[in-house]
């Protein structure tokens, strides 16, 4: 037999004390009472409790504590085989809210069409934990959850002018997803039995345009610690117009230059080619939405993948608790202590009475 947490043993340290306390407490009683006078007579009329009944209870309890203490440590005795499966994939969707993501080359818009096919995404994971990044040049959280219409609310309420920051900032996009992605291991449970932890992958969907940060360092230091990035291109080599709107939401035009030039937006190769060193960088995999697919369908495909591997079964050898065979008698002595009479009034002799009741 064999104890889980031998630490807890210490406890016992208190059954002598309990001892100690307990025949002070009965030597303490029996020499007050020889002082108060004739322990015969004393006793007689002041005794409640029968001796043997206290010495049973206090037996009872230090027994029933003694059995506790070694069912809290976790007496094992025995083994069985147990198959064990890992957990799934913890995904992270870090999305550009950037006023390009208006553009209207992949329909009916970027950023439409990429909630459209996180949508999809999440209805495919089956329970795994998901968090939002949403970023332009700044970034929005949504912590890890397997709440998955909540997500849903949170992307549907968004749009690149609720964003405080404009401009497009994919290495700090990535920086802020890898700190949920630790965030949520951190509150993991640590795995005793053995079962490892979650995989983690991060989905990026942008149109390319970054404007400051160094995206690619920031995927070899994600690929450092075992999390890969799925990359998403969203957009057409020609490119489109950004249209503008006001405050309402009520169409103003598009956006223009300074010198009143209409700004136009494409995945340039050169994006594109960033985009894909990303994704090289932490051992994932770039892909390119094109109109009429399902852009998402081959990154849910690698995730997929992930879960089947991260799922797989594997059988370990883990001891039998066997507590509650130590814990089951320790609750019946507590409560047969707790029954167990306070004792009974002394009865004097009759012919003790009949000598009283002459005199």
């Amino acid at each position: 037999m064999t104890l889980r947490d031998s630490s807890l043993l210490w406890l016992l340290a208190f059954v002598p004390i309990g001892v100690a306390l307990a025949l002070w407490g009965f030597r303490s009683r029996r020499r007050a009472i020889v002082r108060f006078g004739d322990p015969t007579t004393v006793l007689g009329l002041v005794e409640s409790r029968a001796p043997k009944s206290r010495v049973a209870k206090v037996i009872l309890t230090l027994l029933a504590f003694t059995l506790a203490t070694f069912a809290a440590s976790g007496p094992q005795h025995g083994s069985r085989s147990r198959t064990l499966r890992r957990r799934g994939v913890d995904v992270v969707i870090a999305l550009d809210f950037s006023k390009s993501m208006l553009a209207r080359d992949v329909g009916p818009n970027r950023i439409e069409r990429s909630k459209a096919e996180i949508r999809r995404l999440l209805a495919s994971l089956g329970g795994d934990r998901v968090g939002l990044v949403a970023f332009a040049g700044d970034t929005m959280e949504f912590p890890m959850t397997t709440d998955y219409p909540a997500l849903e609310l949170f992307l549907a309420d968004m749009g690149p002018y609720d964003m405080p920051f404009g401009g497009t900032a994919i290495g700090r996009a990535l920086t802020a997803a890898g700190r949920l992605l630790e965030r949520s291991r951190a509150g993991d449970p640590p795995t005793r039995d053995g079962t490892p932890r979650a995989a983690q992958a991060i989905v990026l969907i942008t149109d390319g345009e970054d404007h400051e940060g160094d995206p690619v360092s920031a995927a070899r230091e994600l690929a450092e610690r075992g999390v890969k990035v799925f990359v998403l291109g969203v957009g057409s080599r020609s490119g489109d117009t950004i249209p503008t709107f006001a405050p309402d939401g009520t169409p103003t035009g598009y956006l223009r230059d300074e010198s009143g030039q209409l700004v136009m937006s494409a995945l340039t190769e050169e994006n594109e080619s960033q985009l894909r060193q990303i994704a090289q960088a932490s051992g994932g995999r770039y892909f390119r939405a094109r109109e009429g697919t399902a852009a998402l369908e081959p990154i849910r495909r690698q995730l997929a993948r992930m879960q089947a591997s991260e799922r797989r079964v594997r059988r370990v050898t883990v001891r039998e608790d066997r507590y509650a065979l130590v814990l089951l008698p320790a609750f019946l002595l507590f409560v047969l202590e707790g029954l167990l009479p306070e004792g009974a009034l002394r009865r004097r002799s009759r012919g003790t009475m009949t000598k009283e009741a002459a005199k």
